[in-house]
C-alpha cells in the first residue's frame, strides 16, 4: 500500500523521517531522524549521531515526511502497529 496523507496512520512508520513538533516532554521538542522501532505506546527514532530516542505517542504531535509533510496527532498513532491495521480493516 503507498503510503499518502489520508492513510499514514494505519501504515508502517518504521523507514519515514519524522520531526517531533510538540510534545508535553520539552526536551523531546524538535528532535527529528527516522523512526528505526515502534511499540503501542512508543516511536524509537534515530537522530543525528546514530543516537536513539524513544517518544511517548500519546503526548506528542509528529510530522512525518512521505515525501510531503503529513502532521499527527500521536494520540491517533497510539496503539500497536497491528491494531492500527485492524482498525483500517473494520473502516471497510
Amino acid at each position: 500500500m503507498i503510503v499518502t496523507p489520508e492513510n499514514i496512520i494505519y501504515n508502517e512508520l518504521i523507514g519515514l523521517r519524522v520531526k517531533v513538533i510538540g510534545s508535553s516532554d520539552q526536551s523531546q521538542q524538535s528532535l527529528s531522524g527516522t523512526v528505526v522501532d515502534e511499540t503501542a505506546n512508543m516511536l524509537v527514532i534515530s537522530t543525528q549521531g546514530s543516537a536513539r530516542k524513544m517518544i511517548p505517542k500519546a503526548i506528542s504531535r509528529f510530522s512525518f515526511s512521505i515525501p510531503e509533510e503529513v502532521i499527527v496527532e500521536g494520540r491517533e498513532i497510539a496503539m500497536s502497529p497491528e491494531e492500527r491495521l485492524k482498525r483500517l480493516q473494520r473502516r471497510r
